[in-house]
């Protein structure tokens, strides 16, 4: 199974409501995928074992996975572009 991290400031509130859907989202698209938020101080330790990271707000820092724009998916904007761009990683 494959781990996609989310994260914001606590880890709590909106990286919990991403991960949310973005889990409803994958299972409707038959994908096996583990969701974890995180607050943005553990998020180096959680990206070792992940495909993607799941970024709420706009980052220019490099990250060793790819980062999806989590902003998509409170939105809906450009949604699925970033929906099937961690179908992709996640085959």
């Amino acid at each position: 199974m494959k781990k996609i991290v989310v994260a914001c400031a606590s880890g709590v509130a909106t990286s919990q409501a991403v991960a949310s859907k973005v889990n409803r989202l994958l299972k409707e698209n038959h994908v096996d995928a583990a969701m974890k938020a995180v607050n943005i101080r553990s998020l180096d330790t959680e990206l070792r074992d992940s495909v993607a990271y799941i970024s709420i707000t706009k980052t220019t820092k490099e990250y060793p996975v790819p980062v999806i724009n989590g902003i998509a998916f409170l939105t809906g904007v450009k949604q699925a572009d970033e929906l099937n761009k961690l179908i992709e990683l996640c085959k």
